[in-house]
């Protein structure tokens, strides 16, 4: 399958689910090619911005993960480009 680059949005807003976030992000660390992370605390929440390197299904696999955990939203932008 060809991979396609894309962009994850994520909002943790539970603090406690932060971990099991990381813990996911860094089982798919093969398809990760950045990361940035904003602790929002004026606010008790924090921002994740993910730019990855994969195929849809793997960016779906991802991202379906993360939506699972508890207080998490996640959105993804995927190029329309496929590379092989």
């Amino acid at each position: 399958m060809e991979k396609r680059i894309a962009v994850i949005a994520i909002v943790i807003d539970e603090p406690d689910s932060a971990q099991t976030v990381n813990s996911v992000l860094h089982e798919n660390s093969a398809i990760i090619i950045g990361r940035m992370g904003i602790p929002y605390r004026e606010r008790n929440v924090s921002v994740i911005a993910l730019s990855v390197d994969g195929t849809p299904d793997e960016i779906s696999s991802l991202t379906g993960q993360l939506g699972q955990i508890n207080g998490v939203a996640v959105k993804a932008a995927i190029s329309k480009n496929q590379k092989g």
